[in-house]
Formats: structure tokens, sequence, C-alpha cells
């Protein structure tokens, strides 16, 4: 069920077509690094490959948008982690995940959405999506702006980390991608 939303998704999205996989497999990549195995692991990647399912109700039009958003449609956009934690809490095998996908666009200064959380209220696993979603945007073209080169995407993560980004899992994604784990 949960591969055929993410399929529609893509469809309804097709600059995001693998993004979910990619976001998975480097999640699960930077979990097991941290000492993750067996359930833990599964979770991590199912959360990855989910993260993003609230934007199969966000509207099309906003999604493949050739422009900037303007600040209302980037609210519509700031919603799809309430959808999606909302799709997902209808399944009880999901509701582990869900608080993650809830989660994976908090900040570590507490400036991001949809609760504002900070620092370490942050679950850990939201804390690893937050920067392998953003590597892997950057590094994907989008009908907005090219693909910037991975070297880019990672100074722009270094630049953020301690604002954006968890100081901790900056410096773990840094040794995943050093050591060819993704």
């Amino acid at each position: 069920m949960l591969l055929s939303m993410i399929h529609l998704l893509e469809i309804h999205d097709p600059y995001t077509k693998g993004h979910a996989e990619r976001v998975a497999n480097m999640a699960r990549a930077m979990a097991a690094r941290l000492g993750h195995d067996g359930h833990e692991l599964l979770r991590m990647y199912w959360s990855g490959l989910v993260h993003d399912i609230g934007k199969i109700v966000i509207s099309y039009d906003i999604l493949n948008k050739p422009q900037l958003l303007q600040p209302l449609e980037y609210d519509e956009i700031k919603l799809h982690p309430l959808y999606g934690h909302d799709v997902l809490t209808k399944s009880e095998n999901l509701k582990d995940i869900a608080y993650i996908v809830l989660c994976h666009h908090e900040r570590f200064d507490g400036k991001g959405y949809p609760q504002g959380l900070k620092g370490e209220e942050i679950p850990p696993f939201a804390r690893i999506i937050a920067v392998v979603d953003a590597f892997d945007s950057m590094t994907s073209g989008r009908s907005y702006r090219k693909a910037s080169s991975p070297a880019a995407a990672v100074a722009e993560i270094v630049k953020h980390s301690g604002s954006q980004f968890d100081p901790q899992m900056t410096d773990l994604f840094q040794a995943c991608l050093a050591a060819g784990d993704f």
C-alpha cells in the first residue's frame, strides 16, 4: 500500500522521482553507523521512504511550479508533514514512523515546522532525515532550479550545522559520505 502511495506521489510530483528511496537508503546507512540494527534500521528506512507522503495532498500546480513559491503557496507546502502524519497514524503498524515524518522539517534551532521543536526535542531519526533530505533535494534538479554539486550541497549543510541541522548528524553525514556508505 505504501509503495503504491509513493509511486502516486512520484507521478504527482515528478521532480521527486527516486527521492524517497535515496533518502531512505542514506538515512538507513546513517542509522547503521550509529549502531542501530534490525527493526530500528527498518524503521529508519521506512521513515525515509514515506517522509514526503503528505505531498500527495498538495496541489500539483504548487509542487511543479517553475518559479519560487509565493508565501501562501509555501505555507501549503509546509503542511505536508502534518498530512503525512495524518495518513500514517490511520494504520496501527505505521504509528511509530508517523512522528518521525511529522518532525522531519523541524530545525535544530527551533525555527522549523510544524511544531517549532528544537535540539533534542526532535527525534534522532527525524534529524537524520532532515540532513539527507536536504542533501538529496539540493543535488536533484527541480522545476525552479538546477541541481547543486554534491560538494556544494555538503558545504551548504555544514554552513547550517547548529541552526537548521543537528551538528552531530552533520558530522555523521560527512563521515558516511567520506566512507562511501552512500
